[in-house]
């Protein structure tokens, strides 16, 4: 019986272990840690952690050596080995170790409530209420911010914030983005189902790059700005996509030059299937904002190009 099916048994029945040995017919050897839950209608045991090692140390079914390479080229600076050590220097300074230094500045990310940037009241008083549905009847709460609540809570199933939404995101909410976007673009139509929700920027950001990676006819390319927000080298290296590097103008306030964009995909061509081009705006990490100008000259280029 394998240990996955004793967990499974144990799960099922009365009995609680903790960190029980297991053994399976291939010689592997696991732990699982389990301890009870709440009880409810019946007594049943939670799963900590299930854990497998081989008995010899050398037939380690994943090694380095074995792992998915392309994982192991990723690179991510924002989360990197500098970061790493920033935080333990900071953790010696709170622990009353003297240094010649009393602080730690990370300059690697912009967390701005870490900094102390005071969050939008309304939005979360609006998550609070829906979170806790009893808050509607909470006289110290505004009642926009209870409405807005409640048209959230109306277009979820059984009025739960805990149900199940499309894949795509509860539908009241992609259909106000849609609206948002209708009025921001002057009365151009945005459909609410073209409209995809996802949990942040970078969930969305490998989402994209992922339908990215047929590799018919080549491996493909993805034009990125330099400088350029860590995440998007990291991503095409997990996802084996080729990256290619166009730079920003510093003289012009880390400005987008078409020339560049140009050189960029001329020179990449001979080495793979350039498939999209990646442009963040307002600049990560340079700020800078483009005119109206440059967004028409890139969205000709990238039509013009395929």
């Amino acid at each position: 019986m394998s240990s996955l099916n004793i967990a499974r048994r144990l799960l099922l029945g009365n009995s609680v272990a903790t960190a029980l040995p297991l053994r399976n017919n291939n010689n592997v050897s696991a732990a699982v840690n389990v301890s009870y839950g709440r009880q409810c209608g019946g007594r049943f045991c939670r799963v900590r952690s299930v854990s497998t090692s081989t008995a010899k140390m050398e037939n380690r079914v994943l090694t380095l050596d074995n792992m998915n390479p392309y994982v192991k080229q990723m690179e991510y600076a924002v989360r990197g080995p500098l970061v790493i050590r920033a935080t333990a220097l900071e953790k010696e300074l709170q622990a009353g170790a003297v240094k010649p230094f009393k602080e730690v500045t990370k300059a690697n990310i912009g967390d701005a409530h870490a900094m102390g940037q005071q969050p939008i009241t309304f939005l979360r008083q609006v998550v609070s209420i829906c979170l806790f549905p009893a808050l509607l009847k909470d006289p110290s709460l505004p009642e926009d911010a209870k409405d807005r609540a409640r048209i959230v809570l109306g277009g979820c199933k059984g009025g739960s914030l805990g149900s199940y939404s499309d894949s795509a995101g509860i539908e009241i909410i992609r259909r106000h983005v849609a609206e948002y976007i209708t009025r921001r673009d002057g009365g151009i139509p945005a459909s609410w189902e073209d409209v995809i929700l996802c949990a942040g920027a970078s969930e969305g950001i490998k989402g994209l790059l992922q339908v990215m990676t047929n590799h018919d006819g080549g491996a493909p390319g993805i034009m990125v700005p330099i400088p350029q927000y860590p995440l998007y080298s990291a991503t095409l290296a997990e996802f084996n996509l080729k990256q290619i590097s166009y730079y920003l103008n510093e003289s012009t306030n880390w400005g987008m030059d078409v020339e560049e964009l140009e050189r960029a995909l001329s020179e990449a061509k001979g080495k793979c299937k350039p498939r999209a081009i990646v442009i963040i705006n307002p600049g990560n990490p340079t700020g800078q904002v483009l005119s109206r100008q440059n967004i028409e000259e890139v969205i000709k280029f990238a039509h013009r190009n395929n």
